[in-house]
């Protein structure tokens, strides 16, 4: 389609993406302006050259915020080359844009990216043509409650701007707009069981020592960059009659790397044979299941050349026509059969029932209007597409388009709760260990279902021995050498002590070796440590109790454990409290010694009030200081911003 000066109308839609947010938003972005006629291209920014964003009529950003106001990795080289000294002011001119920050208003620097980008384009030149939106994770509808009333008066704006012809009308959403990719039927023979090997371990390990740890995993998936582990160890370290279960996991690698505190480790979760199979059966999909499919491009890019098309689904499985692969194996290793749905999946569905009523429900929960309603219909029970799919039983998709459908299984983050010689083999000198402590989520909604998280599921049931592909990711803690080894907060409740305790024997390790003259330089100056560790019950939920107090013992450093367990006793406590408790001393660490702040947990509640207790602790008199040092409650809400600004406080939650 030709706009004015017979330009082609097109689109590059970018997406900065660490867990697959940002990537749905640019998508169903992507979408939109497909139906609005433009050629449209969906890539990550590291996948693009900033000098040729000015060529497209239109560039859309959908842009998370990680860490501490960090980019997310697939976008991090893109910025870089937009930080250049040397770049004009009119490097982008000609570039028009607008852009959809994704952030989480529970951390300090609240869609930073997103900012960072909207300023940096500015200074280049470039024209923003409609404002910028950003999403917040706390908002009581989620991401879509932001997102649909920004994208719908968005896609009026750019009817406006970029008008069709009057022989062209937009597509309407009840058109389908033709999958890019699809499977089809490859030459060779079907497989004769397919991957019922699972199922059969399944069952036959079931009356192992260890009964609910019965799935032997043998991960051989080609997901790129990354590592093959073996678990050694998947102990729970929660009582069994104890509301949650909590698991201690170990994964070893022959490899020796190089990990710091608050870095993490990405796990791609597989279905269950039972939910495939369920899954298989209410598509009818039964008899294609176990036959070789490959890749093939859908009828609008038949024809192009490879270098022109648009990615595939799973890119890394696109060259199939060597290595065919199963709609089983699709279902078990690759597509999320377990998701909560987005709101693009019911508008792809609806294409593939005949039953008016369905049809026009599933229309309904795609309309920004009833955005309450698919709210409370999907992610306030966590409806699973499985179960949505019970609900319509009259879709039935077809299997060439499975993988244009179903969304794909993305890796969980959980950060490394090793450090200093628990990163060590024992008796090896080579090799690297991971340790993780994670809660398994399981839990009960208004649909009575017991709820469980896809991945913590996976792992809960997984025997020592088993190999993972799994991802070594920088995290966004980022402590210094000095902050590792000086005075020191860290705030931990629940699993959120996972990465604290990594920087806490870090610093021992740091210690010990310089006390041992191993370090060619000397260690800057050894400060204390207070560490706020929170849970219900000491008897249930004291994680590592014995190593804090041995760590105590052996008085390497000046180490503080101060617990909150809030259902101990009548009233309840938290760590918040024992930072009041506590003022002084905090106070002294913080202002006196030039302490840090590390804040690690729940994404909910709990920063803020956290944030709230040390401002309180500002404005404590301190004695020691000075008669004359008592902070305002503005004075102290600065000197936290100061703290902020200079990386002495930082926050990493989830």
């Amino acid at each position: 389609m030709a706009g004015e000066n017979g330009r082609t109308r097109s689109a590059l839609i970018l997406y900065g993406s660490e867990t697959g947010n940002a990537q749905e938003i640019a998508e169903e972005l992507g979408r939109t302006a497909e139906r609005l006629h433009f050629v449209t291209h969906v890539k990550e920014c590291n996948d693009v050259k900033a000098d040729t964003l000015a060529s497209y009529s239109l560039v859309i950003f959908a842009v998370s915020t990680t860490g501490q106001g960090d980019f997310p990795l697939n976008a991090r080289g893109f910025w870089k080359t937009l930080l250049l000294k040397r770049l004009p002011p009119t490097f982008l001119g000609g570039v028009k844009y607008t852009q959809f920050g994704l952030g989480d208003s529970s951390y300090p620097k609240f869609n930073w990216a997103a900012r960072k980008l909207r300023k940096r384009l500015s200074q280049l030149g470039a024209t923003e043509i409609y404002p910028c939106g950003e999403a917040d994770e706390q908002h009581p509808e989620g991401l879509e409650g932001t997102f649909l009333p920004w994208a719908t008066n968005l896609r009026n704006h750019l009817l406006e701007q970029y008008p069709l012809p009057e022989a062209l009308q937009p597509i309407p959403d009840d058109i389908q707009l033709p999958p890019k990719w699809i499977l089809e039927e490859a030459s060779t023979q079907p497989l004769s069981l397919g991957d019922s090997n699972q199922r059969k371990k399944d069952i036959l390990l079931e009356e192992s020592a260890e009964p609910h740890l019965y799935r032997l995993e043998s991960d051989n998936r080609p997901i790129p960059d990354t590592l093959t582990v073996t678990l050694t160890q998947n102990k729970r370290v929660t009582p069994q009659g104890h509301w949650q279960d909590v698991r201690h996991i170990c994964l070893t690698t022959p490899e020796t790397l190089i990990y710091s505190p608050g870095d993490m480790i990405s796990i791609t979760p597989k279905n269950f044979s039972v939910d495939v199979d369920e899954m298989l059966t209410l598509m009818g999909w039964s008899d294609v299941a176990d036959k070789h499919l490959s890749f093939i491009p859908g009828t609008l890019l038949q024809g192009r050349p490879r270098n022109e098309l648009p990615a595939p689904p799973i890119p890394y499985l696109a060259n199939t026509e060597s290595s065919p692969i199963t709609l089983r194996t699709l279902l078990t290793e690759y597509l999320d059969i377990r998701a909560i749905p987005r709101r693009s999946f019911f508008a792809n569905i609806a294409h593939y029932t005949t039953d008016e009523q369905h049809k026009e429900r599933l229309l309904e929960f795609t309309n920004p209007e009833f955005i309450d309603e698919l709210w409370d219909y999907t992610t306030r029970p966590r409806r699973s597409i499985l179960e949505v799919l019970h609900d319509f039983g009259t879709v039935k998709i077809p299997w060439q388009h499975a993988a244009s459908v179903l969304p794909i299984i993305r890796g969980r983050q959980f950060s490394i709760a090793s450090g200093g010689e628990l990163k060590e083999l024992l008796n090896q000198k080579t090799g690297t260990k991971f340790e993780l402590l994670i809660a398994i989520v399981k839990y009960r909604t208004i649909l009575k279902k017991i709820r469980e998280g896809v991945c913590t599921r996976y792992l809960s049931v997984l025997r020592p021995g088993s190999t993972l592909k799994v991802q070594l990711q920088r995290g966004g803690l980022n402590p210094t050498l000095k902050q590792l080894v000086g005075p020191v907060v860290l705030v931990g409740p629940g699993t959120g002590l996972a990465p604290l305790r990594a920087m806490i024997w870090e610093k021992a390790a740091m210690i010990k070796a310089s006390q041992e003259d191993q370090l060619e330089a000397p260690l800057p100056k050894i400060g204390s440590t207070i560490l706020l560790f929170g849970g219900r019950n000491r008897a249930a939920d004291y994680y590592f109790e014995e190593e804090w107090e041995r760590l105590e013992k052996e008085g390497l450093w000046n180490l503080q454990v101060l617990t909150a367990f809030s259902r101990d006793q009548q009233q309840k406590v938290y760590v918040q409290d024992r930072i009041r408790e506590h003022a002084e001393g905090i106070f002294r660490l913080l202002h006196e010694d030039g302490g840090s702040v590390f804040v690690c947990g729940s994404s909910g509640r709990m920063p803020q009030a956290v944030r709230e207790a040390l401002i309180e602790c500002f404005q404590h008199r301190n004695s020691s200081v000075s008669e004359s040092i008592t902070y305002t409650r503005e004075q102290a809400e600065h000197f936290l911003l100061e703290m902020e600004k200079t990386g002495r406080y930082k926050q990493e939650t989830w």
